[in-house]
């Protein structure tokens, strides 16, 4: 248990995870939890679900945290960081969850040489799913990472990483679950195609998707070596795999990745004005 004095920024879905898995693990109670939002709805809405404290104004709410969670959108966080600048204590560990924005520029904004972990999970979050990468920026210590980890650990797995490759993790596991949304999407309009109700086609589809990546993720085995598993010489899965193969299915997901990735380096730049690195 944590047990600390936690403040979020941001009450929107990935706010709204994070906050339900930290007090569905018991790594701090309520009472020591204040929502920040602008929307007066939403708060009351968090309030009365978690029992947790809100508030509309970050700034007031600021003294004694020992955490701040920021989950707001890239567009607004410079006016968020501006607006905490007088308030913030130096030795409060800020976690970013914003897409693309390096942890040294939020520092360097704070102004306060605070400990900065930047983090990128995915809206599996919501379902304790997700897949989370976090990396130590500025001062940040591993006792630092070792709090994010547990807190990023409330709502999925967690892997530590480099700062140069967030941007990549963004791309892959952050934009991710898109494009694993449109293959199940896919996957059922072929049962329908060829026949199935939809209903039938959307849960074969679903859990076709689930059972694969378990197999992967349970066994350690590389997904071709499980794909051979399934496919025997001149049967329908090789005639299928042959389909996909002409259609360019990995090269498109290998260029989604890229471009998902080329995109958080933009953001990064739209936020802060740095130009894109391109590690």
């Amino acid at each position: 248990m944590l047990n600390k004095k936690v403040v979020l920024i941001g009450g929107g879905n990935m706010g709204h995870a994070l906050l339900r898995g930290i007090l569905k693990a018991g790594l701090t109670p309520p009472e020591n939890f204040t929502v920040v939002d602008i929307h007066e709805g939403k708060l009351a809405s968090l309030k009365e679900e978690f029992g947790v404290n809100t508030a509309t104004d970050a700034a007031g709410v600021l003294a004694g945290a020992e955490v701040v969670i920021l989950a707001v959108k890239p567009y607004t966080l410079n006016d968020v960081l501006d607006g905490l600048s007088d308030s913030v204590e130096s030795g409060q560990l800020f976690i970013s969850i914003v897409a693309g924005v390096k942890g040294g520029y939020i520092c360097d904004r704070l102004g306060k040489d605070n400990p900065v972990v930047r983090c990128m999970p995915n809206i599996a979050a919501t379902v304790d799913a997700a897949a989370s990468a976090i990396c130590a920026c500025g001062s940040a210590t591993s006792e630092h990472l070792e709090v994010s980890e547990t807190i990023l650990g409330a709502v999925g797995e967690v892997v530590r990483v480099e700062e140069q490759h967030m941007d990549a993790v963004t791309g892959l596991s952050g934009s991710g679950p898109a494009y694993i949304y449109m293959v199940i999407e896919a996957l059922c309009d072929g049962g329908v195609k060829m026949g199935l109700p939809r209903d039938v086609a959307m849960k074969l589809a679903t859990q076709t998707v689930v059972g694969a990546a378990q197999l992967v993720k349970e066994s350690g085995e590389h997904p071709a070596s499980l794909r051979d598993q399934v496919t025997t010489p001149g049967g329908t899965t090789i005639a299928a795999v042959h389909e996909l193969e002409e259609r360019g299915l990995r090269a498109m997901l290998i260029s989604a990745v890229a471009t998902a990735t080329e995109q958080s380096r933009a953001l990064n730049k739209e936020t802060t004005g740095e130009e894109p690195s391109g590690d």
